[in-house]
């Protein structure tokens, strides 16, 4: 197929694309750059450097989208919620917009899980309620919802994933923020010198270690989940699928396991909870797994860990 993937020279958006040029699929990569990284797009695809606000020429040819570009910090949409709204979901309308104008009529989203907010229960499940507690996955539920409404209204196939947080590595392929919020890189981070220490945010959680637990999820295993979600779209359909591993892992659980694989003592600094920080946050994935066959092959967040690792310190 001839697929556009937008985002594609971020994170996860780059081994999408890598994953997608593999399958033997044509794959244009649209990118402004302004978090992404143009050595991040894989060899075979092309890339045009530009916004998703002006995505219509990039959409000539194109059969599907998957769409990753979006501003992803919980904090800075707090700081700048005008930002994550224009960004996020003013750049999706005006993409579906130009997917209408090119007849381009079915697309991948890159969700997120923290358009459920503060959960009733764990694991989440996608029919449990939507209440996102910052503009970033506020956002996210809107264009959701949005994608509903073009399903209906215009006949657009959409497939939604949600998932909470990615991490490891694809081949060269890793976490490269420029403002860097996940554990298990700025942990990694402490074992190359980088920060001198991680901090830890609350031992007193109703969880087993006293820390919270919190979803990880292979990138790896993620891509795969958008390429089956891909073969997954009906027109005139918006289906929503969650990803997750089900269990969860503390943050004194990915600490120690990043010390172990590194070989580092990574010292932990200890310091109040964060307003706002549940004990528990992790994703369902039964639906996936029973409706498209998706199944997580490396759970493991020793892998997980291994994979980020290897990625960093060997470069």
């Amino acid at each position: 197929m001839r697929l556009l993937v937008t985002g594609g020279a971020g994170y996860i958006g780059s081994v999408v694309a890598a994953q997608l040029v593999e399958a033997g699929h044509e794959v244009t990569v649209l990118d402004d750059l302004s978090t992404g990284h143009a050595d991040a797009v894989p060899e075979g695809a092309r890339f045009v450097e530009g916004s998703i606000t002006e995505a219509g020429d990039a959409l000539a040819g194109v059969e599907a989208v998957l769409h990753f570009a979006a501003r992803s910090l919980v904090g800075e949409s707090v700081e700048k919620p005008g930002l994550y709204w224009s960004h996020n979901l003013g750049g999706t309308l005006a993409l579906l917009e130009a997917m209408h104008e090119r007849g381009v009529r079915r697309i991948v989203f890159s969700s997120t899980a923290a358009t459920y907010g503060e959960p009733e229960r764990s694991p989440i499940v996608e029919s449990d309620p939507t209440r996102p507690t910052n503009p970033y996955g506020a956002s996210k539920l809107a264009v959701d919802t949005a994608l509903t409404a073009y399903a209906g209204l215009r006949g657009l196939g959409a497939v939604s994933l949600r998932y909470f947080n990615v991490a490891g590595a694809y081949g060269r392929l890793r976490e490269r923020h420029t403002v860097e919020t996940h554990l298990i890189p700025n942990v990694l981070k402490v074992a190359t010198g980088e920060r001198e220490s991680v901090s830890v945010f609350g031992t007193d959680y109703p969880t087993a270690d006293g820390t919270c637990v919190r979803d990880y999820i292979h990138v790896s295993d993620l891509a795969r989940a958008h390429l089956l979600a891909l073969d997954a779209v009906t027109e005139g359909q918006h289906k929503i699928y969650n990803l997750g591993n089900g269990t969860g892992f503390s943050v004194q659980e990915v600490i120690s396991v990043c010390r172990e694989v590194t070989g580092h003592d990574i010292p932990a600094v200890v310091g109040p909870r964060r307003a706002g920080d549940p004990a528990v946050l992790v994703a369902s994935s039964e639906k996936i797994q029973r409706e498209l066959g998706w199944k997580a092959e490396r759970a493991s967040i020793r892998d997980i860990v291994a994979d980020a690792w290897d990625a960093l310190s060997g470069e």
